[in-house]
C-alpha cells in the first residue's frame, strides 16, 4: 500500500493556535495524559495506605499498561473507520475517572484481586490518550506546520510525564491518597469540555465495507511489511523497555547520591525538562533530515548518555546528565511521530499509531517487570549502564528491520 501525504490541510494564517480545532486539540490531549501519568502515584499510594500490601499496588498498576498491547489495534482500526472520534474520546475519560471512583470505593473493603480488575478497565481505552490523540494531528495541521505540531505533541507527553506525579503526590502529601485519586478523576473530567470543542473531523477515505477483524489486519501487516514503520516500530520499543529498567533504578541512584529516594521525582523531571527543550529546539533543524533517521541517531545519543549517569559525583552533577540525555532525546520522540505520518495512509493511520504506542507500552511494562532482578544482579551503576546499552540495540535492531529506509515515502 502507497503512503498517502501526510497532511493535506489547507493552512491558515497565525500558525499553529489559528488552526481550527487545534488549541482544543492540544489542551485535551494533554488534560488526558496528565490524568493517566497520576495514575502510578495516586493509585500506589491508595492501595499501599488501605492494604499495606506493595505486590497489589504493583498489579494494580500493571493492570493498566497491559490491556493495551491487545486493544490498542482494535482502537485504532475502529478510529480509521468512524467519525465520532470525539465520543471515543469522551468516553475513554469517563471510564478513566469511574475506574478510579470504583478503586478509591474498593481499596481496603473488597477481596484483592477487584481492584487489578478495575484498572485494567481504564487501561482497555490507555492507547486513545497516546496514538488516538496523535494520529489526529494531520487532519487538524497543514503539511508546513507538522513538524511544529509533533514538537509540541512530544512536549505534551513530556510536560504531562513531569506534571503528573507532581500533583499527585503533592496532593497525597497535603490531603491524603484518596484525595489524590479524586484529584485525578476530576482532571479526567476536566478533559472533557475541551474534547466537546474538537471539529468534527470525517473517517478517512478508504475501504470501510471490509470487517473490522480484515482492517485489523491490514494495519498489522502494513506494519510489519513496511520497513521504515517496522524499523521505528522495533527501536521505539526495545528503547522503551531499556527505560522500564529505570523505574527502579532511579530511586536507588537518588539515594546513592545523597538526596533520598524521593530524589528520583527531580531526576525524572530533569529528564522529561530536558526532552521538551531539545523536541523544541530541534523542531526546524531536524524537519530537514529524514525522520527515521533522527530517531535512531535521538536513541543512540540517548544511549550513550544514559551510560554515563554513573560518572556523576554529585546529585545535581546528577540533574544535569539527566537533563542532557534527555535534551538529545526530545527530537527522536518527536521524529516517531512524523514518521508515522509520513508512512501510513490516511485510512490506516490511527491504528499504526495506537499499535505503536502499544508495543511501547507493553515493552515499557516488560521492562519494569525485570528492573527488581536486575537492579539485585547488576546494582545502581551497572544497571544504568545497561539501560544504555538497550538504547545502542535499539538502534541496531531498528536499523536491521528497516528504518535506515528511503528518506521519503513513495507519492
Amino acid at each position: 500500500m502507497i503512503p498517502s501525504p501526510a497532511s493535506s490541510v489547507p493552512a491558515r494564517p497565525g500558525g499553529l493556535p489559528a488552526q481550527p480545532g487545534y488549541p482544543a486539540f492540544l489542551l485535551a490531549a494533554t488534560l488526558a495524559r496528565l490524568a493517566s501519568e497520576m495514575f502510578p502515584v495516586a493509585a500506589v499510594l491508595l492501595v499501599l495506605d488501605r492494604t499495606g500490601q506493595p505486590a497489589l499496588a504493583g498489579a494494580v498498576v500493571a493492570a493498566t499498561t497491559l490491556p493495551a498491547v491487545v486493544t490498542g489495534p482494535v482502537l485504532g482500526a475502529w478510529l480509521d473507520r468512524t467519525s465520532r472520534r470525539r465520543v471515543a474520546l469522551a468516553a475513554s475519560q469517563v471510564l478513566l475517572a469511574a475506574s478510579l471512583l470504583g478503586i478509591l470505593a474498593a481499596a481496603g473493603r473488597a477481596p484483592g484481586w477487584v481492584l487489578p480488575l478495575l484498572a485494567a478497565a481504564a487501561g482497555i481505552t490507555g492507547p486513545l490518550a497516546t496514538g488516538g490523540y496523535t494520529s489526529m494531528i494531520p487532519l487538524l495541521v497543514p503539511e508546513q506546520l507538522l513538524a511544529r505540531a509533533n514538537a509540541l505533541e512530544a512536549s505534551s507527553f513530556n510536560t504531562a510525564a513531569i506534571a503528573g506525579p507532581a500533583v499527585a503526590g503533592a496532593v497525597a502529601a497535603t490531603a491524603g491518597a484518596a484525595w489524590a485519586v479524586l484529584a485525578e478523576a476530576a482532571l479526567a473530567a476536566l478533559a472533557l469540555p475541551a474534547i466537546a470543542r474538537l471539529p468534527q473531523l470525517p473517517a478517512p477515505a478508504g475501504d470501510r465495507t471490509a470487517s473490522l477483524a480484515a482492517a485489523i489486519r491490514r494495519g498489522l501487516v502494513l506494519l510489519a511489511r513496511t520497513p521504515v514503520l517496522r524499523g521505528v516500530t522495533v527501536a521505539t520499543a526495545v528503547g522503551m523497555g531499556g527505560t522500564g529498567l529505570l523505574t527502579l533504578a532511579m530511586p536507588f541512584w537518588a539515594a546513592r547520591l545523597g538526596a533520598g529516594r524521593a530524589g528520583a521525582g527531580y531526576l525524572w523531571a530533569a529528564l522529561e525538562a530536558g526532552s521538551i527543550a531539545g523536541a523544541l529546539a530541534a523542531a526546524r533543524p531536524a524537519a530537514a533530515w529524514p525522520p527515521q533517521r533522527v530517531v535512531l541517531a535521538g536513541l543512540g545519543l540517548f544511549g550513550v548518555g544514559v551510560a554515563a549517569w554513573p560518572l556523576a559525583p554529585s546529585f545535581p552533577a546528577a540533574l544535569g546528565l539527566v537533563a542532557l540525555a534527555g535534551m538529545v532525546e526530545g527530537p527522536a520522540f518527536a521524529a516517531t511521530f512524523a514518521t508515522r505520518q509520513r508512512w501510513s495512509p490516511p485510512g490506516l493511520r490511527g491504528q499504526i499509531f495506537t499499535t505503536a504506542a502499544s508495543l511501547k507500552l507493553g515493552a515499557f511494562a516488560v521492562g519494569s517487570a525485570l528492573a527488581g532482578p536486575a537492579l539485585g544482579r547488576a546494582g545502581v551503576h551497572g544497571i544504568l549502564v545497561a539501560v544504555g546499552a538497550v538504547q545502542l540495540l535499539a538502534v541496531v535492531l531498528g536499523a536491521a528491520a528497516g528504518a535506515r529506509g528511503p528518506a521519503r515515502a513513495p507519492a
